[in-house]
């Protein structure tokens, strides 16, 4: 039996602003399951980013629920149920790649034999093994993210949230963190949830797509991917793929028919 790892239900945010609210998430209903890819897609400013913090318990929702393994996300973040990858790989500058690994399991307390254990395992995970003394600097910008991956996996989540990771790479060295990142979801089996703002990223990587259309943020379309999980980027010229990609693409322009 699947288990659901997140459950939203009527979900709303609205902030309040000196210029009046804002509506960023509106009635949002949504299940992800175990072992889902979970993709989040959508212009700025369609909540995305707002949706995955709510989960993280970095933003608190107004109205509807929400649940992370079946308790409250403020008591998931507590369990440590989620490893989460910004944006940009906020590793210090003064660490070493395995002292940044460390750190959290520095904050757990956890054993100087517990900590090495998993520092090891992890960055061989993300393929890099061999650079745990180098400094984040001597690092490119796709090491470093993989590096950012490796800490959020060493507290050993269930689920790994991902605000676009990769947005900042050029497109060479994103398609193959995109080919890690899949072997890695293989090997590890985790939840991961992952905000977009590309098309072909969210279809070779996903499970199943959410697009989501902006003021208020809302879910224009849940997409479940047929395809199959062990693929390589040259699914990306199949039809199947081509198909999928369409109908997030339709979906997309027609959320934005709702500012009209």
């Amino acid at each position: 039996m699947t288990n659901n790892v997140v459950e939203a239900k009527n979900l709303s945010l609205t902030f309040q602003t000196n210029d009046g609210p804002v509506h960023a998430l509106s009635e949002i209903d949504l299940t992800i399951e175990e072992g889902d890819f979970v993709s989040f897609i959508g212009p700025s400013g369609c909540g995305k980013t707002t949706l995955l913090r709510v989960i993280a318990d970095l933003e608190q929702p107004t109205g509807g629920s929400i649940t992370v393994n079946g308790v409250s996300p403020h008591q998931a973040r507590l369990n440590r149920a989620y490893g989460y990858v910004f944006q940009a790989a906020a590793l210090y500058p003064w660490r070493t790649i395995a002292k940044n690994v460390a750190l959290p399991l520095e904050i757990m307390g956890l054993p100087a034999s517990e900590q090495q254990q998993r520092i090891s395992k992890n960055l061989d995970l993300v393929n890099l093994s061999g650079f745990e003394k180098k400094y984040p600097w001597q690092l490119s910008g796709g090491m470093q993210q993989r590096a950012s991956i490796a800490r959020a996996l060493a507290v050993e989540p269930d689920l790994l949230l991902m605000d676009e990771p990769f947005g900042a790479l050029d497109e060479i060295v994103r398609d193959h963190l995109n080919e890690q990142l899949l072997q890695l979801w293989a090997k590890t089996n985790k939840t991961v949830v992952f905000v977009t703002h590309s098309i072909p990223e969210a279809v070779f990587l996903s499970s199943k797509i959410v697009v989501l259309c902006p003021r208020p943020g809302r879910i224009y379309d849940v997409i479940e991917s047929n395809l199959p999980r062990d693929r390589s980027l040259d699914i990306r010229e199949t039809s199947e793929f081509l198909e999928i990609a369409h109908r997030v693409r339709e979906g997309l322009k027609a959320g934005h028919a709702y500012d009209d």
